[in-house]
């Protein structure tokens, strides 16, 4: 099942693009996002999670033999909730975009679905250079969403996310084949399959090396301080669906590597440089939200409070307790569907504005109320309002936080307050003061069904946060076992 879902993308990208109608590319897109959603949601439902720790649904096969290289493939609790988040996200992307791509759509459609591919493959693989080569292909895709569909300044934009990427993924690569390496001289065996790496402790030494080698791949994706600054740039340029999919998703995966890799091999080196990781993530919770309440763009104060959120999710990750990785994992997920509906609604309010200045705005809710209501609901859930998703998470966060260090958990409390103050700010001015235009379309059935979903998720897990949690309880419990 893992390998259909990393296969449909791929021949739903094939379909659109010989399909001649770009009417008829649009809801290939639609069918082939909604049954990878069927299929993870399949996965959901058949996963045990008492075996959460464990990998379940492998596909194996060899790939490259005389290189010792492996297709290895499956899910644990860990990538199962982002296989699902995933999916999920990359399903509303494609009704995003049906009024906000004016060009070229039968090439976007099909780029988007070769991302989808290539996002799930992160989270699946479990051979080391999969990972590596699907990380990669990520790239491709999402700086040509950017770089052709994108704002003025798209460009610039698609180069910049595409450097900074690229150089990160170098460190990689160089971590993984030093790892590799090692791992052949010492049992004789050469093999990227990371649960054989796993089987061998590294000396503390090498620990240090690989520890910031991966660290800076994984660094710049998420992004952390001082990594952060192609973030804000991406997101003002790229086109709604990509900015969706970039906070949604990609940020996600930078993440996902911490614990996927840097804290199962390395937890040493790990727990040594948690103090830093944690001055790193305060300086991103607070810092980004003060210059969130300085932006006159809508799209650049949602770009920064996603940095913020992150630093939340770094803090609860180098915690090294169960609450604050469980918060973390819990609040990428969240963040996803909450950052992904805000995301949404600024593409809804450009495309009837043609501006995402705020001082151009005011007074919204008199003419779109359905708008100002899913508004105001997903900014509560982006400041942690208690029966939100993004509650809980912010809450196990700071929970895990104070038990590593009171004083983090104090200053990630202060980094609540200022998100709150940019968020109220910013929709006070958006939605209400004086009206400042003279029409505004409220929104219509398609925008409406796809941010009610998105409500409906970060609600019920807001109240019934255990329907995620029953699949990261044993996962967390045996990872921090092995520190």
């Amino acid at each position: 099942m893992v390998s259909l879902m990393l296969i449909l993308p791929l021949f739903g990208a094939l379909l659109v693009a010989l399909c001649r109608s770009e009417e008829r590319a649009k809801w290939i897109a639609l069918v082939t996002t909604g049954l990878v959603l069927v299929l993870a949601v399949l996965l959901l439902f058949q996963f045990d999670p008492s075996k959460s720790s464990s990998f379940q649904f492998i596909d194996y096969g060899h790939w490259l033999p005389s290189l010792s290289i492996k297709y290895k493939v499956g899910v644990d609790g860990l990538s199962l909730v982002m296989v699902l988040m995933t999916a999920l996200l990359t399903f509303i992307a494609v009704p995003s975009a049906w009024n906000y791509i004016g060009k070229r759509k039968k090439l976007f459609y099909a780029l988007l679905l070769l991302l989808e591919t290539a996002m799930l493959g992160v989270f699946v693989s479990l051979d080391l250079l999969l990972f590596y080569i699907f990380w990669e292909a990520m790239l491709v895709p999402m700086s040509l969403i950017i770089g052709i569909w994108g704002g003025e300044r798209r460009i610039y934009s698609a180069l910049k996310f595409f450097i900074y990427t690229f150089a990160g993924s170098i460190f990689l690569l160089v971590g993984m084949v030093v790892l590799v390496v090692f791992y052949t001289s010492l049992t004789g065996n050469f093999t990227f399959d990371l649960q054989h790496l796993l089987s061998v402790k590294l000396p503390l030494e090498l620990q240090k090396w690989l520890f910031w080698a991966f660290f800076i791949a994984f660094a710049v994706k998420v992004p952390v301080f001082p990594f952060h600054t192609w973030l804000p740039d991406a997101h003002v340029e790229a086109p709604t669906p990509g900015s969706v999919i970039l906070a949604g998703v990609l940020l996600k995966m930078g993440t996902y590597g911490f614990l996927r890799f840097s804290l199962p091999l390395f937890p040493e080196a790990y727990r040594m440089y948690a103090p830093i990781i944690f001055v790193l993530g305060v300086i991103a919770v607070i810092y980004t939200a003060l210059v969130a309440l300085v932006q006159k763009d809508l799209k650049k104060v949602i770009a920064y409070s996603s940095v913020s959120h992150m630093g939340f999710v770094m803090i609860g990750l180098f915690s090294l307790t169960v609450q604050g990785i469980e918060g973390a994992i819990f609040q990428m997920l969240s963040h996803g569907l909450v950052s992904g509906a805000l995301f949404f609604l600024v593409g809804v309010i450009y495309e009837r504005l043609h501006t995402r200045e705020i001082s151009k705005m005011g007074g919204l809710a008199a003419l779109a109320p359905k708008l100002a209501t899913l508004g105001m609901l997903f900014t509560m859930a982006n400041v942690g309002l208690p029966g939100t998703s993004s509650f809980v998470g912010e809450f196990l966060t700071i929970l895990g936080g104070y038990k590593a260090s009171h004083l983090t958990a104090y200053l990630m409390a202060l980094g609540v307050i200022f998100g709150a103050a940019y968020m109220l700010y910013t929709y006070r001015n958006v939605f209400f003061l004086e009206l400042k235009v003279l029409s505004f379309k409220d929104l219509d059935r398609r925008e409406l069904l796809s941010l009610g979903l998105l409500a409906i998720l970060v609600v019920w897990w807001g109240f019934n946060p255990e329907f995620i949690m029953k699949f990261l309880h044993v996962y967390t419990h045996e990872l921090l076992g092995g520190v």
